[in-house]
């Protein structure tokens, strides 16, 4: 009788196991991946009603010298902020409007704002280009 011997069934137990572990792995990054990529599948309605909503650059240059000019400058030129005259090439629409609401990176503030004023401010940051 022709039997495995107990290290060759060691070994392979040990082969298999890794491979779960591989996979196991791969599996877990995939979905972390996933996860975070969710926040981009998910509609927000605020930002869904400001986007649909046709803005106009003169009340958004109000509304930027009211709010933004203290950190962004007079212009947009930056100050304690970057500069926006590239903003709405580098970034969508939808990036803007959070980082407008959430303040998402310090020292920027979060804001609350009406859709119709978003839709300004973002109208006004596309005249900026």
């Amino acid at each position: 009788m022709n039997t495995p011997s107990s290290k060759a069934l060691i070994n392979k137990d040990q082969k298999i196991s890794s491979w779960r572990i591989f996979l196991l792995s791969i599996a877990t990054v995939a979905c972390l991946i996933l996860f975070w990529k969710m926040e981009d599948f998910k509609q927000d309605p605020f930002i869904t009603e400001t986007l649909s909503i046709q803005g106009e650059a003169l009340s958004g240059s109000k509304l930027f010298k009211i709010n933004c000019v203290g950190c962004h400058g007079i212009s947009a030129q930056g100050f304690v902020g970057p500069d926006l005259h590239e903003a709405t090439q580098e970034m969508s629409d939808k990036k803007i409007i959070n980082q407008v609401i959430r303040g998402l990176t310090p020292p920027m503030p979060s804001f609350e704002i009406e859709p119709q004023s978003m839709a300004d401010l973002l109208a006004y940051m596309h005249s900026l280009n």
